[in-house]
């Protein structure tokens, strides 16, 4: 009994992981988006460093639910086994 309601707490902490991280990498990519269209719209001569920036970060957001999605497998794993 007590092994089945540890399954369920993980597989229910492993769903938050994923969600909340991927809401969080959405939220992240609108935002540095318009951030970077706005910028370019200022400044067009600067697109290059801009642009440049602009992966960076975005790669940099998107580790986010990768993480999130590694860590609830983890849990998976190691609470939920």
């Amino acid at each position: 009994m007590e092994n089945e309601i540890l399954s369920a707490g993980a597989a229910i902490g492993m769903g938050l992981a994923m969600g909340v991280g991927a809401a969080g990498a959405a939220i992240g990519d609108g935002v540095l988006g318009s951030k970077t269209i706005e910028a370019i719209a200022r400044q067009p001569e600067a697109k290059g460093t801009i642009m440049g920036s602009f992966f960076i970060f975005f790669g940099l957001v998107e580790a986010l639910p990768v993480i999130a999605i590694v860590m609830g497998f983890i849990l998976m794993g190691y609470i939920g086994g």
